[in-house]
């Protein structure tokens, strides 16, 4: 059997690293994550859905989807997931839930293959290929295959806050969402996002580290930018609130520093009156839904996953 630990790169000292170990460390992470080897932790895509990668034009650049199909014929709904991973991540990891969800809701899921964060490249950039991915399968919904009146949003840590803020953009313009699913969501990058008390308490975890967050907070927000307008827990829509956000289940792992960025989100969704759903599971750690072959939570996250999907996407 394949040692995966042996595998991975080391993680670079985030407080001194260079964009060309930043670079370095990247590719080789994102190696072994898209390899099959590391399926022993991401786990078996399921085989009821066919996998495969896409480019979709945008304006100024294209961008490369890995698109989920069920054996079934169209129009299906429409399921847009962005990973996790901020300046490290791919598709990839999560084809172990996007093909389940495929197979099983069933569905068309497009899995975002966002720019990912570096001195160049800052969250606004992801931001805009979330969403500009969103709003172009949804306007060329015939090609797709895909009901445009189905469509949900799925995103993981960096991903939630895109999937978010996608959400967000979709209220103030009139595309209809049925649904939005966030999963160990980062929804604040103000200079605030760390005064939290899971991140304190869990400020050295296997999958995440205070030290790490601080980097992609310095990534994510260049000097001058605005950190709000990227923090779904303060982005207000013209309304001033989200009572009309689509629904939303937040699943949020306990042993998580970021586990109170998703709690605070759904207590202020709430306040608004959105529909929203708290799920969390005890002792799973940040990322869990992407590592099943570690984390035995995962399963039961994924089911209810497609459960509220499944309520929410029906015709």
């Amino acid at each position: 059997m394949t040692d995966i630990t042996a595998m991975r790169p080391a993680e670079p000292d985030w407080s001194t690293v260079t964009a060309e170990e930043l670079i370095a460390y990247r590719d080789a992470e994102n190696r072994v994550r898209a390899s099959t080897a590391a399926r022993i932790i991401t786990g078996e895509p399921d085989p009821g859905a066919a996998i495969g990668w896409q480019q979709v034009a945008l304006p100024g650049r294209e961008l490369p989807v890995r698109v989920y199909r069920p054996p079934v014929a169209g129009p299906l709904p429409l399921v847009i997931h962005v990973h996790g991973g901020a300046f490290v991540g791919t598709a990839v990891q999560s084809d172990w839930v996007n093909s389940h969800l495929a197979a099983h809701l069933p569905t068309v899921v497009v899995s975002v293959e966002h720019r990912l964060l570096d001195w160049e490249t800052p969250l606004s950039a992801a931001a805009d290929d979330g969403w500009d991915v969103l709003r172009h399968v949804v306007e060329h919904a015939g090609t797709w295959g895909i009901d445009p009146a189905r469509v949900a949003v799925f995103g993981e840590s960096c991903g939630g806050l895109i999937s978010a803020l996608a959400a967000v953009r979709a209220r103030r313009t009139g595309l209809g969402l049925r649904a939005q699913v966030l999963v160990n969501p980062v929804v604040d990058v103000t200079a605030a996002a760390w005064t939290y008390d899971s991140a304190t308490r869990y400020a050295t975890t296997p999958t995440l580290s205070l030290p790490l967050l601080r980097f992609f907070q310095r990534l994510a927000v260049p000097e001058g930018a605005d950190a709000r307008a990227l923090s779904p827990l303060y982005t207000d829509d013209p309304a001033g609130d989200l009572s009309g956000t689509a629904p939303v289940l937040v699943v949020v792992p306990t042993t998580d520093p970021i586990a109170d960025h998703g709690r605070r989100y759904a207590e202020r969704l709430q306040a608004a009156g959105a529909p929203v759903r708290l799920s969390e599971y005890p002792e799973a750690g940040h990322a869990f839904l992407s590592m099943p072959g570690m984390a035995p939570q995962a399963t039961p996250a994924r089911a209810e996953i497609l459960d509220f999907l499944r309520e929410s996407l029906g015709g």
